[in-house]
């Protein structure tokens, strides 16, 4: 009875061994119970890691590119202006703004826009035609870390004001370069003066700035202040 018993168990654990070495086989890939046409999921199926999520901005916005060789006296103002890219992202924001030149490397004459898109950065476009603009002054080269700011408190919807922005431009002449944010409605006071003074704010301006109405500007070069903070 006991060499039977012992016979027996050396038969179990014998069929035992034969079917982990089968299992093996198959998962080596050497042997295969699969049917014919029957997919076996393998270690190169696994699933490719998701891009990085983005961070959508509230509006889009484009650059457009005013290019001081390609203006001409003789031609309608802003017929030489054209838009660049419109980013929607703070990653295509920062792609952008890190492949493009700076104020302090862009010829004398240029102007350089960053206006919410489907709006044309011109006094004839509807949504800027009844506006008006605050305006900073910077000696030449001295202006690209306050153009920042003032894109980034933009973008990133830093003010309280933030749906009577159209955008802001850079201005750059042999002397000086003028950043200026331009707005919808002119005589909405309380607007334009809380948009001038949270933008002295960011920038950390001490000077005194000015809010010129368009419609102003249109008739008179020199156009006086409406409004200063």
């Amino acid at each position: 009875m006991v060499e039977e018993s012992e016979k027996s168990a050396a038969s179990a654990i014998k069929e035992e061994l034969d079917d982990s070495s089968e299992t093996n086989k198959n998962h080596h890939g050497e042997e295969s119970d699969a049917e014919e046409g029957e997919i076996i999921a393998t270690d190169s199926d696994a699933v490719a890691p998701l891009p990085p999520p983005r961070h959508p901005l509230e509006h889009s916005w484009t650059f457009w590119f005013d290019n001081p060789s390609a203006k001409s006296k003789q031609a309608a103002w802003g017929s030489s202006m054209r838009p660049i890219y419109t980013f929607s992202t703070v990653e295509d924001f920062w792609s952008v703004y890190s492949n493009i030149h700076h104020p302090g490397k862009l010829a004398v004459g240029a102007d350089f826009y960053c206006f919410k898109h489907n709006i044309e950065p011109k006094w004839e476009d509807p949504i800027c035609a009844n506006g008006g603009k605050w305006t900073v002054t910077y000696s030449r080269g001295k202006s690209d870390t306050c153009w920042l700011y003032t894109l980034l408190a933009m973008i990133g919807e830093q003010f309280d004001y933030g749906d009577e922005i159209c955008g802001a431009v850079v201005n750059v002449r042999a002397r000086q370069e003028k950043i200026s944010i331009w707005t919808k409605n002119a005589t909405n006071e309380a607007a334009q003066l809380s948009i001038g003074r949270q933008w002295k704010d960011f920038l950390d301006y001490n000077e005194t700035i000015g809010f010129i109405f368009h419609d102003d500007a249109k008739k008179d070069r020199g156009a006086k202040n409406k409004y200063t903070v």
